[in-house]
């Protein structure tokens, strides 16, 4: 983690859920909440990442956090989910939702299936995982949610064109939501994160060296960001009692700069 300049005390009494919460960014989301004085969990599709991730956050911060395999795609999963923090909890403060899939593919060569995968990864769940919560959230201490977007949501997704409809339909979605649920103390905002090289980052957007140099010659400020200088964006949000809707760009100047996917995704698809 990096050094924080908020108060170690900040969510003391929260809870705070997290979703694609046992690896990369929503590993480092919940491992802020924790360091922070939050009750965490932690939710994945894979039980290893999320026994792993729970490790990891206690080794860090020394909470124990909740954990709980849950398949975003799947109603009944999410609402097993939403059971098991009523059961635990009896409420919940804060829901990042994080849970996400990308790869690239011209939309000429994707087939319905892999279209269909992201989307309703990235903006059914978050619907799904959203609307369980809410009950939960509206017994929460002027609860906040915070969801991940990316910066081609609001401009060309050249070749991850299925992850670019799904982020600018969760941005709408937050906004939707903001002005739903703000009668219910419930405040929704999203974050957009620079690009940080993750394990499934590399894998699926630049498995090649040169292509993550690529990515960093169209970022201004010249590097990558990390996981924890993301987290503290999270815990910002998440603790901004005025602010609703907005989303928060983190991202180095890079949407500012240009959109890089096409140059970068051309040659990957080539």
């Amino acid at each position: 983690m990096v050094d924080s300049p908020l108060r170690t005390d900040l969510f003391a009494g929260s809870r705070a859920l997290v979703t694609g919460g046992g690896t990369g960014m929503g590993l480092a989301f919940a491992t802020a909440f924790a360091a922070h004085g939050a009750q965490v969990a932690i939710a994945s599709r894979n039980a290893e990442h999320l026994e792993a991730g729970a490790a990891t956050i206690a080794t860090a911060t020394g909470v124990e956090a909740l954990t709980q395999v849950v398949n975003v795609r799947d109603t009944e999963s999410v609402a097993a989910l939403a059971a098991t923090i009523e059961a635990e909890w009896d409420g919940l403060d804060v829901l990042v939702n994080n849970a996400a899939g990308n790869f690239f593919a011209p939309v000429a060569e994707m087939s319905e299936n892999a279209w269909r995968a992201v989307v309703d990864i990235v903006l059914d769940g978050t619907f799904r995982v959203s609307k369980a919560c809410h009950p939960l959230l509206r017994k929460g201490n002027n609860s906040s949610v915070v969801n991940i977007v990316a910066n081609y949501a609001w401009g060309s997704a050249s070749y991850v064109a299925h992850s670019g409809a799904a982020k600018a339909g969760v941005l709408n979605l937050t906004r939707s939501l903001a002005l739903e649920w703000a009668s219910h103390s419930i405040r929704v905002n999203a974050l957009c994160p620079g690009v940080v090289p993750t394990e499934g980052a590399k894998a699926n957007l630049f498995p090649a060296p040169e292509m993550e140099q690529m990515i960093v010659d169209t970022i201004p400020r010249g590097r990558l960001a990390t996981a924890d200088e993301m987290a503290l964006q999270v815990l910002w949000l998440a603790a901004s009692d005025y602010t609703t809707g907005e989303c928060l760009v983190s991202d180095g100047g890079q949407w500012l700069a240009g959109n890089p996917f096409y140059t970068f995704g051309r040659q990957f698809a080539d």
